[in-house]
C-alpha cells in the first residue's frame, strides 16, 4: 500500500472516532525508520485504546498486519506501528510532556547529521557564493 493511501486510512479511523488534534508530520529524511508519523489525541484513556483499535482494525480490513502495538495496557500512550507510517494516539497531558511535533521538527535531516564540519564549512561558502551572485 502507497504512504499516502496508508495515512489517509489511519487520518480517517481516527477522525472516525472523533480522534482530536490530528496532525501528520513527514519524517520521511529525518528518519530511516518511518516515513509518517499521525499523532492525535484522545479525551480518556478508553478513547485513546478505542481510537488505537480502530486504526488496526481498518488496516487489517485493507490487508495490512500491523508490525507493532504498544501501550495498550496504559491508555496513555498507544502505538501504532504500520510500517511506513506509524500512529501515536496519546492523553493530552502526555502529548504536551512529550511533544513529538516539536521534537521532529527539531531534528537535523540525516544528510544534516552525516556531513563532516568540512563539508558543512565547504556546504555554507557555496550558498554565501550564490547569494553574492544572486
Amino acid at each position: 500500500m502507497q504512504t499516502d493511501t496508508l495515512k489517509s486510512l489511519v487520518v480517517e479511523a481516527l477522525e472516525e472516532l472523533k480522534a482530536r488534534d490530528v496532525v501528520e508530520l513527514d519524517v520521511a529524511a529525518l528518519t530511516s525508520v518511518t516515513d509518517v508519523m499521525v499523532v492525535a489525541s484522545g479525551t480518556s484513556s478508553r478513547h485513546v485504546s478505542a481510537l488505537a483499535d480502530n486504526v488496526v482494525e481498518k488496516a487489517k480490513d485493507a490487508g495490512l498486519r500491523p508490525l507493532g502495538i504498544e501501550g495498550q495496557q496504559g491508555g496513555e500512550w498507544v502505538l501504532v506501528d504500520l510500517g511506513d507510517v506509524i500512529a501515536h494516539v496519546m492523553m493530552p497531558e502526555t502529548r504536551q510532556l512529550y511533544d513529538l511535533e516539536r521534537l521532529w521538527a527539531d531534528l537535523p535531516t540525516d544528510s544534516q547529521r552525516t556531513e563532516t564540519p568540512d563539508r558543512q564549512e565547504l556546504r555554507g561558502q557555496e550558498l554565501r557564493g550564490q547569494e553574492l551572485r544572486g
